[in-house]
C-alpha cells in the first residue's frame, strides 16, 4: 500500500483479537484474527492485541500508523483504560491495558466496552448509519446493549456502561452470575437458549433423537433453529419462547430509550428470521405510550468485523483524527 495514514480497530474478545487496518475516512484494508491462549496471564490480552497490530502492519509494508481504538469484553473503565473484567475472565481483572500499547506503538489509544463499539460500528458503516438515536442489541453469549445519541456513546457515572442486558424481565426467571434472577440476559441469550433446549433434551430424549443427536451435551440454539426450520414443533415452540422474551427486553428498551432504529446482532440473530414475526407482533401489542410503530427494528450489517470497524470509530471520535 501506499503512504496513506492508518488508523487501527481491535476487538478484543474472550476467545479471539480480531484487528482491523483501516484509512481515516473509515475504508476496510486489511483484517487479521488470532485465538487467544487457552491458559489467560495477566498480560494475555495486551501481549496478543500487540503481536496483531505488528503483524497487520507488518503485512501492509509499515504505513504511518495514527491511533489504535480497542472495543474489549468488560466490563471496563474507558477513562483509565483498563479491562475490570469480573465476570468474564478471573485473569483479566483490572487489567492495565492502554498504557502499555500506548507505550508500545507511540500513538493515542482508546479502550471502549465491545457492545458500544459494535454500535459505533453499525452507525459509522452499517445499520445504524444516519440515525440520531441507534439502539444497538447483540444477542450472542449474553446480551448487550449500545445507546448512540448523536453520533456519541451514552455512558453513565464514571465513564460505565450501562447493562442493558441484566435489567429484569421475570423475578421469577433463572439466577444469573449478576446475582439477580429473571435479567434479560438469564432469558434470551444464546446461553440461555442452549441451557433450555438442554433441559428439554433431558425431559424427552424422544426429541434428542428427533435432532439427531445422543448427548444433550451437543444441543444448542443452531441445532434447534436447525430443526425448527424443518417443522419440528418442539424446536418452534422453544425458538418462539426465546422471540418472547427477547421482545419484552425489546418493549422495555423501547420504552427507557425511545429510539429511531433498534440494531440487532450477535450469534442468535442468525436465526432472526424464525424470531421475526413474533417480535413484530408482539411490539404492535404494546407500548401504548410510545411510538413503538415507528421504531425500525433490523439485523446488523457488518458481522463480525462490527466492533474492530467502531473501535476505529471511537478512536476518532476520541482524537479528531
Amino acid at each position: 500500500m501506499d503512504n496513506t495514514p492508518v488508523i487501527i480497530g481491535v476487538d478484543l474478545g474472550a476467545t479471539f483479537v480480531r484487528v482491523g487496518l483501516f484509512t481515516q475516512e473509515g475504508e476496510s484494508l486489511d483484517f487479521k484474527i488470532i485465538q487467544l491462549d487457552a491458559e489467560r496471564k495477566v498480560d494475555t490480552s495486551v501481549r496478543r492485541t500487540i503481536e496483531l497490530i505488528e503483524k497487520i502492519l507488518k503485512d501492509n509494508n509499515s504505513p504511518h500508523l495514527l491511533g489504535i481504538g480497542t472495543g474489549s469484553t468488560g466490563p471496563v473503565n474507558p477513562i483509565d483504560g483498563t479491562i475490570i473484567s469480573p465476570y468474564t475472565d478471573p485473569a483479566w481483572q483490572f487489567v492495565p491495558y492502554i498504557q502499555p500499547l500506548e507505550d508500545h506503538f507511540r500513538v493515542p489509544c482508546v479502550l471502549e466496552n465491545d457492545a458500544d463499539a459494535a454500535a459505533l460500528g453499525e452507525f459509522w458503516k452499517g445499520a445504524g448509519q444516519n440515525v440520531s438515536r441507534l439502539l444497538a442489541v447483540t444477542v450472542g453469549t449474553g446480551i448487550g446493549t449500545a445507546l448512540i445519541v448523536d453520533g456519541r456513546i451514552y455512558q453513565g457515572m464514571n465513564g460505565l456502561h450501562p447493562e442493558g442486558g441484566h435489567h429484569i424481565v421475570d423475578p421469577a426467571g433463572p439466577e444469573c452470575y449478576c446475582g439477580v434472577h429473571g435479567c434479560w440476559e438469564s432469558l434470551a441469550s444464546g446461553e440461555a437458549l442452549t441451557a433450555f433446549s438442554r433441559q428439554q433434551a433431558q425431559n424427552n430424549p424422544a426429541w434428542l433423537r428427533e435432532l439427531g443427536l445422543d448427548d444433550v451435551r451437543f444441543v444448542d440454539g443452531a441445532s434447534v433453529s436447525q430443526a425448527a426450520r424443518q417443522g419440528n414443533q418442539l424446536a418452534m415452540q422453544i425458538m418462539q419462547r426465546e422471540a418472547h422474551y427477547l421482545s419484552i427486553g425489546l418493549i422495555n428498551m423501547m420504552a427507557v430509550y425511545v429510539p429511531e432504529r433498534i440494531v440487532l446482532s450477535g450469534g442468535v440473530m442468525k436465526s432472526y428470521d424464525l424470531l421475526e414475526a413474533t417480535i413484530q407482533n408482539t411490539l404492535k401489542r404494546s407500548n401504548p405510550m410510545i411510538p413503538a410503530s415507528q421504531v425500525q427494528i433490523m439485523p446488523a450489517k457488518l458481522g463480525y468485523f462490527a466492533g474492530a470497524i467502531g473501535a476505529a470509530f471511537a478512536l476518532k471520535q476520541a482524537t479528531q483524527i
